[in-house]
């Protein structure tokens, strides 16, 4: 992408009612997620998600390799989030802006041990599971696997979404299942 041409920020609605994925046409990051829900971790992190959380109604911040996903309370205005959210990244961005403070590539995607077994749960997750969440504004990551259990964060889109549970049943726990046999079940931690 030609970084002389103007930033667009287009609007993407998700299945989340409460969250807004904005796509832009540019690299924002280059590997994982920074996922913020509080401002005050804004304030430490991230210049751009600082900004976002000045705006009346905005909950929560996840920023993407190409993407900000933007929650809101459920008191807040979606017209005033969103006229304020685009432009604010937009802004942020043109400007050249940082979007995190600190080492980017410092962003975990994953916890957990090494296990062969915890290998292959994050190898799925990253190569099938993650960009198909991403498509929608959100993230997935690995927690922990404890006695058949895999313990996965949902963030941005997927956080609180009504088909989040549909997701993690249907979608997630199915496809892990049928891949490993130690799989029994997946929950959202």
């Amino acid at each position: 992408m030609n970084t002389s041409e103007p930033v667009y920020v287009s609007l993407e609605f998700t299945p989340n009612p409460n969250t807004l994925k904005y796509s832009v046409n540019r690299e924002i990051l280059s590997q994982g997620v920074a996922n913020f829900v509080d401002a005050v971790d804004a304030r430490q992190r991230s210049p751009l998600a600082n900004a976002l959380f000045g705006v009346p109604g905005i909950c929560g911040v996840m920023i993407g390799r190409d993407f900000v996903t933007v929650t809101k309370t459920d008191g807040g205005d979606w017209d005033v989030v969103h006229k304020n959210a685009s432009s604010l990244i937009q802004m942020h961005i043109s400007g050249g802006e940082p979007v995190l403070t600190g080492d980017p590539a410092a962003l975990q995607a994953h916890k957990g041990g090494d296990s062969e077994i915890e290998r292959k749960i994050r190898d799925i997750l990253d190569r099938e599971i993650r960009p198909a969440v991403a498509m929608d504004g959100g993230d997935i990551t690995f927690d922990r696997f404890e006695d058949g259990v895999v313990y996965l964060y949902l963030q941005g889109s997927c956080s609180g979404c009504p088909s989040s549970s549909m997701t993690l049943k249907q979608g997630i726990e199915t496809r892990l299942r049928a891949a490993i046999p130690e799989v029994d079940e997946v929950v959202s931690v």
